[in-house]
């Protein structure tokens, strides 16, 4: 079956009822890990499969967060469905959900629901705002959460609040859920008591934003400020941002710490006054004085090369980087020379993803699985359950409905 095989969670069987990113990509890092991820879809599929049609038809979201699953088409509102559904919870070892609020409980398929039918499961619910709080019934998405959180208003510029581009929430919320979910497992496999009996664990998308926000809730805590966003800076340490190159293109160079200014000013700006200036010793100096320096530097850096200015800072111990686009990233030298491409099928075709993160180390990536079609495993999975019948899945929901 997709999905399974090679890996540490080998022989782990998770079943998910998820949408959009922060459950999928739980469950996808699970399957990269090797577990079999059963993806239980209603009959017209995860809504992000077509949320745009650029991987050969499908969508750009779905294809990031769904490779390595089968894909189980299922009306859970149907008797059917949900006697296919309790079936495979029998055979599993996780159950995942990131439902709508309430939506879980209406169809029966809680953690408490479950947690007497099903013995020794484990089950993780991923939700917006968590239960017991004014805004525990409100839908959350990624944007929104990251606003409540105040995420948006450290991000962008003063009076110009921005999204972090990539979406935080949703995929710092799908990496708490799995790592909940190894924990548990790990727990088991230990026998520390826990290797009988339900588990349940939930994970919210708010709490995972708040936690991501420590920095700036402590430093508002113990001074009162709501620190201002600076672009590409950051409002705890200068010099620290990105500079336009005498060639057209964009460094990044930062400090955090006194030696490193002392190098930064010595060594790479060849600006001895700047080191020895008493008013720029400490990091809050440099903050304070932050638009003097990132006025000096900027002037530098206009007058050289990128590759001058990153070969000069590699020298004296400067962190630097390129400030690269999307389309320079799928060709950059580091992956490419790391060899962290790898060809995986979606329904339409061949497209192109990077190798998971994680690498063991005396061991080869596992292959990573492929993107599967709406329903694509029904048969066998219901065949596998011992359930008979040549219909199709969609002929037999609406049998039910």
């Amino acid at each position: 079956m997709t999905g399974e095989g090679a890996g540490p969670l080998a022989g782990v069987t998770v079943v998910s009822v998820e949408q959009a990113v922060s459950a999928p990509l739980c469950t996808r890092a699970l399957a990269d890990l090797g577990a079999r991820v059963i993806k239980v879809e209603a009959p017209g599929g995860d809504f992000t499969r077509y949320y745009d049609d650029v991987v050969h038809g499908l969508a750009a979201h779905f294809v990031w967060v769904n490779r390595g699953k089968e894909s189980l088409a299922l009306d859970l509102k149907s008797a059917h469905g949900t006697h296919v559904l309790h079936r495979l919870l029998d055979r599993a070892d996780v159950f995942v959900s990131n439902l709508a609020p309430g939506a879980a409980a209406k169809l029966g398929i809680s953690a408490r629901d479950l947690t007497g039918r099903h013995p020794d499961l484990i089950t993780m619910e991923i939700d917006g705002y968590g239960p017991g709080g004014p805004l525990s019934h409100k839908r959350a998405y990624d944007l929104l959460v990251q606003a409540e959180a105040g995420a948006c208003a450290i991000t962008g510029l003063p009076g110009q609040p921005a999204k972090p581009g990539p979406p935080m929430a949703d995929v710092c919320t799908g990496l708490y859920a799995a790592l909940s979910i190894t924990a548990l497992l790990a727990e088991r496999g230990r026998g520390t008591g826990r290797s009988q009996g339900p588990a349940a664990v939930s994970v919210s998308m708010f709490d995972t934003m708040t936690e991501l926000m420590g920095y700036a809730l402590t430093y508002t805590r113990h001074t009162g400020i709501d620190q201002q966003p600076v672009g590409m800076g950051s409002p705890a340490v200068a010099p620290y941002g990105a500079y336009a190159t005498a060639d057209g293109h964009t460094v990044v160079l930062g400090t955090t710490n006194d030696r490193e200014w002392q190098r930064y000013a010595r060594d790479l700006l060849e600006r001895p006054d700047l080191a020895d200036d008493p008013g720029l010793a400490t990091t809050a100096d440099r903050v304070a004085a932050r638009e003097r320096l990132d006025a000096e530097i900027a002037e530098w850096c206009a007058a050289h090369t990128l590759h001058d200015i990153q070969t000069a800072a590699d020298a004296a111990g400067i962190g630097n980087a390129k400030l690269n686009t999307p389309s320079e990233v799928l060709t950059h030298p580091q992956h490419t020379a790391r060899d962290r491409w790898r060809e995986i099928d979606t329904p339409g075709g061949r497209t192109v993803a990077p190798l998971p993160p994680p690498v063991f180390e005396g061991r080869a990536p596992a292959p990573m699985g492929n993107v599967p079609a709406l329903g694509e495993h029904t048969e066998a999975i219901l065949q596998e359950l011992g359930i008979k019948g040549g219909e199709s899945t969609k002929e037999r929901v609406n049998s039910d409905t």
